[in-house]
């Protein structure tokens, strides 16, 4: 029966990926793990999608099938957004991303700014308003036409670590194309199966030999190869989840967490690659600050002073696109918290002696986990989204 549901909600979700794609929409697939050769027509509008998945969930919940359940309903509350439904920011995110969007204290924030100052400071970089462009000089920034190279320079030289970190053996079929688009993003990867497409947007993306280096950890260590392996089991095995990866879905804190995370757990000798994380972690957490309050109401002058105060290089370009990215898209009001909440979680769990790293990483290199079955593997540990 849950299988005969599951086939459905592929089908639905197929439908209404391609009615998206089909008026030049955002996609609401951004990995298949089991791609289908047979065409499937279009919905007619989002308002057929949003019945077919609620009729959907609803035998779901008879059949007693909660994980299918919890995906169909992120599904609901996405495709409701797009309709013009604005449910509160805790509600929205907590059935998207699977997670209570609670935040951090600022004490909890000075004590990672510190960490990542003292990290800042081993390389002889100061903080201040010319600390990223001085990181980045340290670092080596390449020519846009050598990242490419270097990215997959980098991914060769890191994957036997990976791969015995996460016990992978799939192979992966990698094309990256270069792209000019006025979007928040820098980098975007999809796929299908094996086949993996990594988008770098010029636009935004700027390169160091550092950075190509937690680039090939996040997107074709982490992403790429992550897909491509629980693809491989989904070939081989009738898995009873739904094989279609979306950002809005409750699994993407664990893609965007790890990835970002990588460094900590494969190279944590590369003080280099360590500092960018720490750093990344500190940004995550006030970009998620100020998703709260901006979803709480607080005047945008005075969310664009504490960015300022808080990150002091960063531009009012980049604190103007963050705000807007999280207060009008409603797809980046759900997707981009799974960042915050998730670097958080998986560096508390790199960081932590006796946490099981091990496990965690080989099981969610074999299927797509939520929050609540992250948190299970350690018990003691944080919650996800909290402090």
């Amino acid at each position: 029966m849950t299988r005969e549901l599951r086939d459905a909600a592929e089908h639905t979700l197929r439908a209404w990926n391609r009615y998206e794609i089909e008026r030049d929409a955002q996609p609401v697939i951004d990995y298949d793990c089991f791609p289908s050769t047979s065409e499937i027509p279009a919905v007619e509008s989002r308002l057929e999608a949003l019945q077919r998945l609620s009729v959907l969930k609803s035998e779901a919940d008879a059949a007693g099938d909660s994980s299918l359940a919890t995906r169909i309903d992120a599904d609901i509350a996405y495709c409701a957004a797009l309709l013009g439904q604005r449910e509160p920011l805790q509600q929205y995110v907590l059935r998207t991303q699977g997670c209570e969007p609670k935040g951090w204290s600022q004490g909890y924030l000075h004590q990672h700014l510190e960490r990542a100052r003292q990290c800042l400071d081993a390389l002889g970089v100061g903080w201040g308003p010319k600390t990223m462009a001085d990181l980045m000089q340290m670092e080596g920034v390449l020519d846009s036409t050598d990242s490419g190279d270097a990215i997959r320079e980098a991914a060769a030289d890191l994957e036997p670590a990976v791969r015995a970190a996460t016990k992978s053996v799939a192979s992966y079929d990698l094309s990256i194309e270069s792209v000019d688009i006025d979007a928040y993003w820098s980098y975007w990867l999809d796929g299908a199966g094996q086949k993996v497409r990594l988008r770098i947007n010029h636009r935004n993306s700027r390169f160091t030999r550092v950075a190509a280096r937690q680039f090939a950890l996040h997107e074709i260590l982490g992403h790429a190869l992550q897909f491509a392996t629980i693809a491989a089991r989904c070939a081989s095995e009738d898995v009873p989840w739904i094989r279609l990866c979306s950002v809005h879905s409750p699994s993407q804190v664990l893609f965007e967490g790890l990835a970002q995370a990588m460094p900590l757990i494969v190279t944590p000798d590369d003080e280099m690659l360590v500092a960018r994380v720490r750093l990344d972690h500190y940004h995550q957490l006030v970009r998620g600050q100020l998703h709260l309050a901006l979803s709480a109401g607080e005047p945008i002058l005075d969310l664009a002073e504490q960015a300022r105060r808080s990150v002091p290089y960063w531009t009012d370009s980049q604190i103007a696109d963050l705000l807007t990215d999280r207060g009008t898209d409603v797809l980046l009001r759900s997707y981009l918290w799974s960042y915050s909440a998730g670097i958080d979680w998986f560096v508390r769990l790199a960081d932590t002696t006796g946490a099981p790293v091990s496990k965690v990483l080989q099981a969610v290199y074999q299927a797509p986990h939520t929050p609540d079955e992250l948190m299970a593997y350690w018990p003691s540990g944080p919650v996800i989204g909290a402090e």
